[in-house]
């Protein structure tokens, strides 16, 4: 199947969380998709080296020095069966690890190994293709969100951060308001070079195959990157919407309103 262009209309909602006062302003076509991760069974890699790479082929750009502790200090606990690059990640002194590296305009990200990141094993390791993370994870009961960079287990949801002038209770006065937006890490999101990929799983029908929407089997990351108040509102307009779309698609060929958009890659399977 072609690519779906991603210029396509999208429909947001946006609420505030009552406990916190923060205000989500959220893609609701992305988040009630039917996207997930198919790394193994389907996906082509965004380099042309090839699927195997998935989208772990330019190593992974840090949030900020914290998030660079954290990966590093869980990087410690990966061991020779569960880490093919893991004598390369050592110098002389086999507790000092060297993980990263300065990537564009001089900003921290993980260090890349014959092209690929270097927590990315190969097809011919013991584990076969994937993330060092992941077969750790699989082996402690741990999960990406505590081992893996903020923008690993983050993909393909975008996080972002939004100012505008609110309203103030003081007369001829106003506010700044911040506001936090969940949408897809779209292509474009990644500026010119996401033009250059080879594949992108978002945008393809190959990846819109699952049973759950986006909202249901990203939750742990959506609280991580919310909260646990404002995941449960943001899941409660989600099913709302579905429910609508349902109810809908009862009346075919009549037009009613509202107009509900769907994730163009949803909707081809």
């Amino acid at each position: 199947m072609p690519e779906i262009k991603g210029d396509f209309p999208r429909e947001w909602v946006e609420f505030k969380d009552l406990k916190s006062g923060i205000v989500y302003k959220c893609d609701l076509t992305w988040l009630t998709s039917n996207w997930k991760c198919i790394y193994g069974s389907g996906c082509q890699g965004i380099d042309t080296k090839g699927a195997n790479s998935g989208c772990c082929s330019d190593g992974a750009y840090y949030t900020d020095a914290a998030d660079e502790k954290r990966v590093k200090h869980f990087a410690t606990q990966l061991t020779e069966d569960l880490w093919q690059n893991f004598h390369y990640a050592r110098n002389e002194s086999s507790k000092n690890l060297n993980i990263s590296e300065y990537g564009l305009d001089n900003e921290r990200k993980t260090k890349k190994i014959n092209g690929n990141c270097i927590f990315l094993n190969q097809s011919d390791f013991a584990t076969g293709a994937g993330c060092a993370f992941h077969f750790l994870n699989q082996r402690t009961g741990m999960n990406s969100i505590q081992t893996k960079p903020d923008v690993c287990w983050q993909l393909p949801i975008r996080r972002t951060f939004e100012t505008r002038l609110g309203n103030s209770n003081r007369k001829n006065s106003q506010n700044i308001e911040d506001v936090v937006v969940i949408g897809e890490f779209s292509r474009s999101a990644w500026g010119e070079g996401g033009a250059d990929f080879n594949w992108y799983c978002t945008s393809n029908s190959e990846a819109h195959v699952a049973v759950e929407a986006v909202y249901q089997s990203c939750k742990a990351e959506l609280i991580a990157m919310m909260s646990e108040s404002a995941y449960e509102e943001l899941a409660r307009l989600c099913e709302i919407r579905i429910n609508q779309r349902k109810r809908r698609g009862l009346f075919a060929g009549r037009t009613l309103l509202p107009l509900f958009v769907k994730h163009p890659a949803s909707l081809i399977n």
